[in-house]
């Protein structure tokens, strides 16, 4: 069993793995499976899936007829048994968002309508923190790298430029947490590797 440190910062308890493990996202090598494997949709905060109904209209140009014919019938949003919040699949598979490209690398749908000015919102921020996830509890929010396979490459790619996950992640995260608390993670990310 492997068991991973934690330091807290603020309201935060966070793995030393974010600051330990390198990881760039290697897309013409996985072609974004993330975002079609699995048997979840992408985790979405309560404030997220309001947004979601909010800027279908102006994403629903950017999507495939299938993703379209998902939301269209589960919803922008779905709930699980557990009560969690989700994006909707694609015949439990693809997130309905998902949007392929000519070399058929899974990109978002979401962040595509970001990236053309049809809206103001990136894309759901468990999305954007990846390889990070973050449960959020009554005290606190764990703060984990999560390792899966698939990143193999993304590991591998990671060590080579020697970019960290923190690093990688770093707009995502000052997006969830804040300047403040980023720059008290690079201290602490500072101190942990002397």
């Amino acid at each position: 069993m492997y068991f991973c440190l934690m330091f807290q910062l603020g309201k935060t308890l966070v793995s030393e793995d974010i600051i330990e493990k390198d990881f760039v996202c290697n897309l013409s090598a996985c072609k974004g499976a993330c975002c079609i494997d699995g048997d979840a949709g992408a985790p979405l905060a309560e404030k997220e899936s309001r947004i979601l109904e909010e800027i279908y209209p102006k994403v629903k140009p950017f999507l495939r007829p299938e993703g379209i014919d998902a939301i269209e019938k589960q919803g922008a949003y779905i709930t699980t048994k557990d009560g969690e919040l989700e994006t909707p699949l694609i015949n439990q598979a693809d997130c309905a968002y998902v949007i392929f490209d000519e070399h058929n690398t899974a990109l978002c749908a979401i962040e595509e309508a970001y990236n053309q000015g049809e809206i103001e919102w990136k894309k759901p921020i468990s999305c954007h923190l990846y390889p990070i996830r973050v449960k959020d509890y009554t005290e606190f929010s764990a703060v984990n790298y999560h390792k899966w396979q698939i990143c193999d490459d993304a590991c591998t790619l990671g060590i080579e430029l020697q970019v960290p996950v923190y690093k990688f992640v770093k707009e995502a995260l000052i997006r969830k947490f804040g300047e403040d608390w980023y720059m008290e993670l690079e201290k602490t990310a500072n101190q942990i590797k002397k």
